[in-house]
């Protein structure tokens, strides 16, 4: 382990110091726990996992590029460190309990970053390995949960009395699922229940998988990125994934390091060193630490406009409120040809056209948790929007499917987008942030003015302000109208002017009956 620090400029700054101090005996200062987090990441990526690819990048500036190669492709060189996803992503989701999917072919170390996170969390490595859940065609619920004892089965007189013996994995802090969609369908919605809801059911008894206080973290492999695999797998499982990492293949030029480790027969898991471990206090204070970074408001606001594109679409429905692609999903029509229909808009200036659904809140909030964990991991003071464009790829994948229909797949090398859908989503947000600039929504935003005035709160307003106000938001309404077509951004707008007028009318009721 190295003794100097990882990030330099993340430290306490100049300490006072007393002519007490100067004779006291000095204790062993605790190491912070952003920077254990950093020493743990750049042990594993130095000594454990080889992975050269640093795909996370920071910079403060534009990175420099250099074009390789006659098909398009281009280096780019950052001047702030940058990371590997493939071990970061996993750590970042130790760190805040989150769940993580690894995908990739055969052998490429995915199984081995999460036994690391095993071992992080406590366990033995023999433990850890053992604890896997291996997904194959035969897997039932009871192999993966615990059977009902024998004599029970035969003596009880109803299904309470019958006790069950338990997996012990269950109950472990970090739970590793291999090769999750070789698993029978059955078996996944068992698998569901767990992830989703912390608990486990059989013969009417329940456990909870989480022990009391503890950070629960999930890790799951797959060699298949669409979801295929022996069994279809449950699309709702797959939701429930905070982030999908894709597995780095490995570089010729560190052979000579591949050629030691044979020569060695050892596993990484073996030698993680004694200081890297975490301790479940540790750990809760790092999610609780991840909790509390601040998000400015200039991050909020790009994040804000960002979301907004997904959900409308024009024919989505007769009403204004049911112009969403998830109404069109769930009434079985194509979202693709509700896309289309929508002939006067500017398919290429409209982000929402590009995808076939909108986000959830669930990838919402999952999308802001990890960005917080990147500025925590990175020793800054808040949120910034690199951190957000850094995690944001990760997050989303699978979660905003892409419209092969859109004209962005037909030009040029765009196709490959559609392959490498990581950089598809890293160029929307950079477009969304691109157009946020461009409607100077830092410094003029009707609608969020209004909103802003709200939040004030009603009480102690007159029938005069409470009129004016409701005059505002009639009059914010008319100005979107007269803008022709109507865009992602605009719904959400016209949704919230709504909110805001019944609110009022609500309100200026109540002033009206006091009389």
């Amino acid at each position: 382990m190295s003794a100097s620090p990882t990030n330099p400029g993340a430290g306490p700054g100049v300490v006072q110091v007393s002519a007490e101090d100067l004779f006291r005996d000095a204790a062993p200062a605790a190491l912070p726990l952003d920077e254990k987090a950093r020493q743990t990441y750049y042990w594993i990526v130095n000594q454990a996992v080889i992975s050269p690819y640093y795909d996370v990048e920071f910079s403060d500036d534009a990175p420099l590029e250099i074009a390789v190669g006659d098909a398009g492709a281009a280096v780019s060189l950052p001047n702030e460190a940058s990371f590997s996803s493939n071990v970061l992503l996993p750590l970042l989701t130790f760190v805040v309990g989150g769940k993580c999917l690894l995908i990739g072919g055969p052998g490429r170390g995915k199984t081995t970053v999460a036994v690391l996170m095993g071992v992080l969390a406590g366990g033995a490595p023999d433990d850890v390995r053992r604890g896997v859940q291996q997904g194959q065609p035969q897997l039932s619920v009871s192999d993966l949960v615990g059977i009902p004892l024998p004599a029970d089965l035969v003596n009880a007189q109803r299904l309470a009395d019958i006790r069950i013996a338990w997996r012990e994995w269950l109950t472990r802090p970090v739970k590793i699922v291999d090769e999750y969609n070789r698993i029978p369908t059955k078996t996944q919605s068992a698998l569901l229940t767990m992830v989703a809801e912390g608990y486990v059911e059989s013969h009417d008894q329940m456990l909870r998988t989480g022990v009391d206080g503890a950070v629960e973290s999930w890790y799951f492999t797959a060699n298949d990125d669409a979801g295929g695999g022996t069994f279809p797998v449950i699309r709702a499982l797959r939701d429930r994934f905070d982030v999908t990492v894709q597995a780095a293949g490995f570089n010729s030029r560190f052979v000579d390091e591949l050629i030691a480790r044979v020569e060695a027969g050892e596993k990484p898991e073996e030698h993680v060193p004694a200081e890297l471990v975490f301790t479940p206090d540790e750990q809760r204070r790092m999610r609780d630490a991840v909790r509390g970074m601040p998000i400015p408001e200039r991050v909020r606001g790009r994040l804000r406009h960002f979301f907004s594109h997904f959900e409308f679409v024009q024919h989505g429905g007769r009403r204004l409120e049911y112009r969403t692609k998830d109404v069109v999903a769930t009434s079985g029509r194509s979202v693709a040809e509700a896309i289309e229909a929508n002939s006067g808009a500017d398919l290429e200036v409209d982000l929402g056209a590009q995808t076939l659904n909108g986000l959830s809140v669930r990838s919402l909030q999952t999308l802001i948790l990890y960005a917080k964990a990147m500025a925590w991991f990175r020793g800054v003071d808040e949120v910034t929007l690199q951190d957000v464009a850094a995690v944001l790829p990760f997050v989303l994948h699978d979660k905003l499917l892409p419209n092969e229909t859109h004209p962005r797949f037909d030009v040029g090398a765009e196709p490959e987008l559609l392959s490498d859908g990581l950089s598809w989503l890293g160029g929307l947000f950079a477009q969304s942030c691109r157009e946020y600039d461009q409607l100077h929504r830092d410094h003029t935003d009707p609608v969020g003015a209004l909103l802003h005035e709200f939040a004030a709160g009603l009480d102690g307003l007159s029938k005069v302000e409470v009129s004016r106000r409701i005059t505002a938001v009639e009059s914010a309404l008319r100005r979107i109208s007269k803008a022709g077509k109507l865009y992602g951004r605009d719904f959400d707008d016209v949704v919230a002017l709504k909110y805001l007028h019944q609110r009022y009318t609500a309100y200026r009721r109540w002033l009206e009956q006091r009389r």
